[in-house]
């Protein structure tokens, strides 16, 4: 974060950092929502993963949601199993910053929080996102499910037309199928609620995401 020049080229499984067995300990509630930040959650619950740049904006994006029982911020897509944020920022762990989104799908669709997704970042920059370089910020969702993958495919090909017409380029998110997901430290979670003044490099492009719209 804070205009940060990461490594932006993806490492290897090989040469990834090794990790470790033990999870991060993170706070046992939701700083927000006060609903539980580990799982396992009701099974009724949508579970969605989606990265999209410094974890601290996006985070608050997804919140502040109707339908949306808890967030929280962690790692994904990469190989180095438990990393602790300093080895994500290394570019060694193959991860990127992503957010957990549990969501109520009586209340909510994956489509609409799809639309957030897309409009709250720039999803054409890479491994990038703004002043924040590396890989730790490329644009991902990683998806629970077929249905999942079909709707995030979808919006990625709706969205990519509404973009070329507004004079942006190729769409670069990674959609893959979610692995593991690895909480990021406490002082992650929740951040901007925590510190109302701390830094959110989010920006989204201005252009409208149609899938979000009567979804």
């Amino acid at each position: 974060m804070f205009g940060s020049d990461r490594k932006v080229e993806m490492v290897t499984a090989d040469s990834a950092l090794p990790g470790r067995d033990q999870a991060i300990p993170v706070p046992a509630r939701h700083f927000v929502l006060d609903s539980p930040l580990r799982g396992p959650f009701d099974a009724g619950l949508g579970r969605a993963v989606f990265g999209m740049g410094c974890f601290w904006g996006a985070e608050r994006r997804f919140w502040e949601q109707e339908g949306v029982v808890t967030t929280a911020a962690g790692y994904a897509g990469g190989f180095t199993p438990n990393p602790t944020y300093e080895e994500v920022c290394s570019g060694l762990t193959g991860h990127t910053e992503v957010v957990l989104v549990v969501f109520d799908p009586a209340r909510v669709s994956y489509e609409k929080i799809l639309g957030v997704f897309w409009e709250a970042h720039d999803p054409t920059q890479g491994m990038r996102q703004g002043n924040d370089r590396g890989t730790q910020y490329r644009s991902a969702i990683y998806t629970a499910d077929e249905s999942q993958a079909e709707s995030a495919q979808r919006s990625r090909q709706d969205y990519q037309e509404r973009l070329q017409q507004a004079g942006f380029g190729e769409i670069t998110t990674e959609i893959a199928p979610a692995g593991e997901f690895y909480y990021a430290e406490d002082y992650h979670q929740q951040y901007l609620a925590k510190n109302p003044g701390g830094y959110c490099g989010l920006g989204g492009t201005g252009v409208t995401c149609p899938i979000g719209l009567d979804a």
